[in-house]
């Protein structure tokens, strides 16, 4: 079976990524089989080019029957599915499921995220959650979270699942919720995760782990399995063996507590470096500005010069990382940025329509004929061009990158578009920023990140302002700067202004 190509052209690739095509490696997919091939009849939700099926004839299971469903016409007619003891049906998982529950069921569903989901099809996802578990969950949870909850559904009593998906299932909005429920019905018996060397899809920025859960009691502890280099058999044989073995070369494995995977989140590392400090007991932090179109209200100063927009309807701004250079941004890099020709202008209009000069009110009616207040973000704003309210902060955060994730010094005193975090300190002293800046720069604070980030491919990682908030600061650097003064004294006036 060859292995799948990911396309570099962006037209094909759109198309790859509107059906969540990706298929799942050998050396997975085998040891996602050894995990539910104690039965005498697999399922497959959705069995795209057979990859669990081909693992299965493969290995000395090969009698085990296998049953599967699809929506593509043109997967379904590979010969691999013509095999003796297979049944295939072109069939949707979600809306019309099988009518009987399974032993085994193994799944690599499709990866496709929500704002591909129309609305419609979101309504009757969440109403089919609710009717599962009892709760609804968030609009922002892509199609693979709702596979996760119907195969739970139809699993037997100790019937097993092993599904590989996204590490958002576990970082996102609505992982608290979905875990808690899972955790409470089911066993979760192991998490598989990647090094960067083991990606799975490692063209796709996405970071996946392999999930092995049993229809059975609970336990407080589950195994925690991180894979160091791809294609090895380490990780089958661990499976092979009911999670046994020990002493590998390519794969590290742990017994951590649930509470505490729960808590740290199941695709990051047993956090075991406990600080008494957070980023909050320093800093607030939002995320910069959505404008809605850029194009329309960033701006370079040629164009705004050509517009003849006043000044007083500009703010300096940046609107990508990569215009930031180092985690120092200084008036010279405005220039740098204008000399580029890159937009540094963002139109910002608080007045009401009628009171704008006629500069401002000819723009805006350009907008009006592209369409721009009928924008799903924009016409939520009342009036259409008014922009989000950002206080100028005293740090900017790049919160998604590989190696570029930092908080940069706002000298030339800007507002970020969303592509950086707003970071605003408590204490406006000009000693504990240049302190807090060391502290929140070093090594030992940046290596955190991964306590509180979503993970994608490649090592990537975002940072969302909700989870930022909670970065750990070691302790040893707060007190080597002199941060924990600051908290002190905060805490005092705190108690004194409430004796008021």
């Amino acid at each position: 079976m060859q292995t799948q190509i990911i396309p570099t052209n962006w037209e094909k690739r759109e198309k790859l990524r509107e059906k969540g095509q990706f298929w799942t490696p050998f050396w997975i997919a085998e040891a996602m089989i050894k995990y539910v091939c104690e039965t005498d009849l697999i399922f497959d939700p959705a069995v795209g080019n057979g990859s669990f099926l081909n693992a299965l004839r493969q290995s000395d299971k090969s009698n085990i029957s296998f049953y599967g469903f699809d929506i593509d016409e043109n997967v379904l007619a590979s010969s691999i599915f013509q095999a003796e003891n297979c049944t295939i049906e072109n069939r949707d998982f979600l809306k019309n499921p099988p009518n009987r529950k399974f032993k085994s069921i193994i799944s690599n569903p499709p990866y496709i995220r929500h704002h591909r989901i129309d609305e419609e099809t979101k309504k009757w996802l969440k109403n089919l959650t609710a009717r599962i578990t009892g709760f609804s969950i968030d609009g922002r949870a892509g199609y693979h979270i709702y596979f996760l909850i119907q195969a739970l559904n139809l699993l037997e009593e100790n019937g097993k699942l092993a599904i590989i998906l996204p590490a958002d299932v576990c970082e996102g909005v609505f992982s608290d919720k979905l875990w808690r429920w899972i955790t409470e019905k089911f066993c979760v018996e192991a998490v598989v995760t990647f090094d960067v060397n083991a990606a799975p899809f490692p063209n796709l920025d996405t970071n996946a782990i392999v999930f092995y859960i049993k229809n059975s009691q609970p336990k407080t502890s589950l195994k925690w399995i991180k894979v160091n280099e791809s294609n090895n058999l380490e990780l089958s044989k661990l499976i092979a063996s009911d999670f046994g073995l020990k002493d590998f070369d390519t794969i590290e494995v742990s017994e951590r507590n649930l509470t505490e995977a729960l808590k740290t989140g199941f695709s990051r590392p047993e956090n075991n470096h406990q600080s008494k400090y957070v980023l909050s007991d320093f800093a607030a932090v939002m995320r910069g500005i959505a404008t809605g179109a850029n194009e329309f209200f960033f701006l370079t100063e040629q164009q705004a010069k050509d517009l003849q927009i006043p000044r007083e309807f500009l703010k300096s701004c940046v609107g990508r990382t990569r215009d930031v250079i180092g985690d120092n941004f200084i008036k010279d890099d405005l220039l740098r940025l204008d000399k580029s020709s890159r937009p540094t202008l963002l139109l910002s209009i608080e007045k009401p329509f009628e009171e704008l000069p006629e500069e401002i009110t000819n723009y805006l009616q350009k907008g009006i004929e592209l369409k721009l207040p009928e924008r799903s973000l924009i016409k939520l704003r009342n009036p259409w061009y008014k922009q989000e309210k950002r206080k100028t902060p005293e740090f900017l955060f790049a919160y998604l990158g590989r190696r570029s994730s930092r908080f940069i010094k706002n000298e030339a005193q800007i507002v970020p578009l969303h592509c950086l975090h707003c970071v605003y300190t408590h204490s406006k002293d000009a000693r504990h920023i240049e302190n807090l800046h060391k502290v929140l720069n070093h090594p030992d604070t940046l290596q955190n990140l991964n306590l509180v980030s979503k993970s994608y491919g490649a090592g990537a990682l975002k940072a969302e302002p909700q989870n930022l908030k909670n970065l750990p600061i070691p302790d040893y650097l707060v007190e080597k700067f002199g941060l924990d003064d600051e908290i002190l004294e905060r805490k005092s006036v705190s108690a004194q202004m409430s004796l008021f």
